[in-house]
């Protein structure tokens, strides 16, 4: 979307811009009525200026005198009220548009596949939903209607110069050309400029955001004086690039403010040369063109500041379609409501990677009966979350199939698919707010009641109730209130409270203490009791209990059977892992 070379003006994306308009037709409408009338009110206060001076003051009649000095209060009042509805529609829309898209956005977002926000940065994404959007509304309230504005009127202004005296005009267009060269040139610098303020903004919203996230790490590696250093060097980027806009702005307008007032004296001393000699320019025609000059000469140094903001705008926008053209999208074809399954589940003939050319699968075949409790078991890297990744369609697999129930994964709706399948995983994300909230993720459906009701059912009911306000006890962000082990009960809770037909558990009991996994291990067994669950564990000790242990190496299933039937095999690969695990020397 965006271009290489820097241009004035990318129609293409203005018109883009302008379909989020349609609905509001009206009040844009109503602004661009308002700008016509700011323009005429504008043009009239000099030309009946000019009158007054010529034909009353300056001839000494006192009859009528008044009445136009009403006519000029009368054209001040109505400025100013079309000024104020002229800002206050041009806001509107501008934040109403804003909010449009930013939902379209949003949604759009939603809908990503995993590998899309595996490869880009949270800072940029944030940049763009919530940053760049109110470049976005400035283009409304600062930048397009203010340029229409300024532009008509300057041509109002031009024509009744034109009218008034036309010796006098050219005098100011001569000088006009200059200043319309040198706003030309002015704005193709600072379309560059804003560039690069647009890309170190992203950079340094996405270093602070990743920095506070990480702030534990950072302390723990006594990291702080070279992350601050790191944040002075991409801070002082940021700086250079506003400054850039600054020095360009700084020579602009004193070089335009010299010529209005070059224009202004040529103007003064010829008026005045001819009024003496000649008598073809009159004082009222003089004090016209010392109101109309500025009128003419100011809205261009306007124009060229509102197409700073424009162009921001503009940048902004470019960005943000980016985000929104971005074919990244789950395929959603399937059409399918998914019932409360059974729970065979079938892979067949599965080949999938992440990154071209390095295949996690290779032909996987893998059947798991209705009511089976499974455990996969392996080294880093081996396949396991692939897994389950696939089996809730977080990624598409490039060849091969997944059946639940004999049915493809991808002829369901995506939404009855997932609502099926619950995972505990083993990094708990909780969002700040209260624990029912984050129970049930604010699904009205579920009830304070059954959330109460599933936790006595697991045996954690008594944990959440012993917290400041229970179940309404606020966690605050990503659940800092609690312990790695109480976030993983509250997992368990969220998943269980669903009644999901396939429970998932990933490396669920990896980083909590004694107590907690007592508690877990009594959650599970409630939890994969009559319904197909898949565990998967680097910790023997968690799976010895299942139905049948996977046991993965490099993508490839090499064993499979009860804890009992694998460690009959002294050679196999799980035996060596059990060992390691429990059979190795204590040291002093």
């Amino acid at each position: 979307m965006t271009d290489t070379k820097p241009q004035s003006f990318d129609f293409f994306l203005y018109r883009r811009l302008m379909q989020f308009i349609r609905p509001y037709r009206w009040v844009f409408l109503g602004s661009f009525l308002a700008v016509i009338g700011l323009s005429v009110f504008g043009a009239a206060k000099p030309y009946l200026t000019q009158i007054i001076v010529d034909e009353y003051i300056g001839k000494k009649i006192s009859e009528g005198f008044l009445k136009l000095i009403w006519a000029l209060v009368a054209l001040l009042v109505l400025e100013v009220f079309t000024n104020l509805l002229f800002i206050y529609w041009a806001n509107w829309l501008g934040q109403t548009v804003v909010r449009d898209i930013r939902v379209r956005l949003y949604r759009h977002m939603l809908n990503f596949k995993m590998a899309y926000f595996d490869k880009s940065s949270v800072g940029v994404l944030i940049t763009r939903a919530v940053t760049d959007m109110e470049r976005i509304a400035d283009i409304f309230s600062e930048g397009l209607f203010m340029i229409i504005s300024d532009v008509l009127k300057m041509l109002v202004v031009a024509g009744v110069m034109c009218y008034m005296n036309w010796k006098l005009s050219l005098i100011v267009f001569c000088t006009f050309p200059i200043i319309v060269y040198a706003t030309k040139v002015f704005q193709k610098y600072m379309k560059r400029a804003f560039d690069d303020v647009r890309t170190e903004v992203a950079n340094l919203n996405s270093f602070v955001q990743e920095r506070v996230t990480g702030m534990k790490t950072l302390q723990l590696f006594t990291r702080e004086s070279i992350e601050y250093d790191n944040f002075k060097t991409i801070n002082q980027r940021h700086k250079k690039g506003w400054l850039k806009t600054v020095w360009y702005n700084s020579i602009f307008f004193p070089i335009a403010e010299i010529i209005s007032s070059i224009t202004l004296g040529f103007v003064v001393w010829f008026g005045g040369l001819n009024m003496i000699d000649q008598n073809t320019v009159t004082l009222g025609e003089i004090t016209a063109f010392v109101m109309m000059i500025p009128m003419m000469f100011r809205p261009l140094n306007q124009i060229a500041n509102k197409f700073n903001t424009l162009q921001m705008g503009m940048v902004a926008s470019s960005r943000v379609f980016k985000v929104l053209d971005t074919d990244a999208q789950i395929d959603k074809s399937g059409e399918l409501l998914a019932p409360h399954f059974k729970g065979d589940i079938q892979f067949k003939g599965i080949h999938f990677s992440y990154l071209p050319d390095e295949p996690v699968f290779s032909g996987l075949n893998l059947d798991i009966k209705a009511g089976e409790t499974i455990a996969i078991v392996g080294a880093t890297g081996a396949g396991k979350s692939t897994i389950i990744n696939l089996l809730n369609r977080f990624y598409d697999i490039q060849q091969g199939e997944i059946l639940i129930d004999g049915n493809n994964v991808k002829s369901f709706t995506l939404a009855s698919l997932r609502g099926q399948i619950a995972i505990v995983l083993q990094d708990v994300f909780l969002f700040a707010d209260t624990i029912y909230n984050n129970i049930t993720l604010r699904d009205p459906s579920i009830s304070i009641d059954q959330v109460r009701s599933a936790a006595k059912e697991i045996g954690i009911d008594q944990f959440i109730e012993s917290l400041p306000g229970g179940y309404h006890f606020n966690v605050k962000e990503r659940g800092a209130m609690l312990s790695s082990g109480q976030k993983q009960l509250l997992s368990f809770l969220r998943a269980y409270v669903t009644n999901p037909s396939i429970l998932i558990l990933d490396e669920a009991t990896s980083s909590v203490d004694m107590h907690a996994e007592q508690l877990i291990q009594t959650a599970t067994d409630k939890m994969t009791r009559n319904r197909t669950s898949i565990v998967i564990a680097h910790r023997l000790a968690t799976v010895q209990k299942a139905d049948r242990i996977i046991v993965m190496d490099k993508g490839s299933i090499v064993e499979q059977g009860s804890h009992e039937e694998l460690l009959k095999n002294d050679q196999g690969y799980y035996k060596h892992l059990y060992e390691v695990q429990f059979l190795q020397p204590q040291t002093v």
